[in-house]
């Protein structure tokens, strides 16, 4: 095996900086949180900061309560739901409606503080009328 010179230690160096520098870039942009629904999924998971345990609210009563907020929204019909620390459901008589669908999502949303991607709105079935 050869040994390096100063001199070719400096030209390798020297060529691979940009190698060098996007490595050091990429383990910083790793180190970085993601997002911060990061943190809220986090938060949520260790019961910190979560809206439906801070109201001091029986989660049933929460699931009332909004499904009876829900079915006053335009084409929704008749609606339940099932809140977790993780997610939602609904499941309503408009799901089939893209609109409706959206102003669910968004309505659960305001009102538990969880993501859109934590929100599941379902069609009801007709043989449970």
């Amino acid at each position: 095996m050869k040994a390096w010179k100063l001199d070719e230690l400096k030209g390798a160096l020297r060529n691979s900086r940009y190698v060098l520098l996007v490595l050091a870039l990429g383990l910083l942009l790793l180190l970085l949180p993601r997002s911060s629904s990061t943190v809220s999924s986090a938060k949520a998971a260790a019961g910190a900061g979560d809206p439906l345990e801070a109201s001091g609210i029986p989660l049933e009563t929460e699931c009332a309560r909004l499904g009876e907020l829900l079915e006053a929204i335009r084409g929704v019909g008749a609606a339940r739901v099932l809140l977790s620390r993780s997610g939602a459901v609904v499941v309503c008589d408009g799901a089939s409606d893209a609109q409706v669908r959206l102003d669910v999502t968004e309505a659960v949303s305001a009102y538990t503080g969880l993501g859109s991607d934590k929100i599941r709105v379902m069609q009801k079935s007709f043989a449970n009328h």
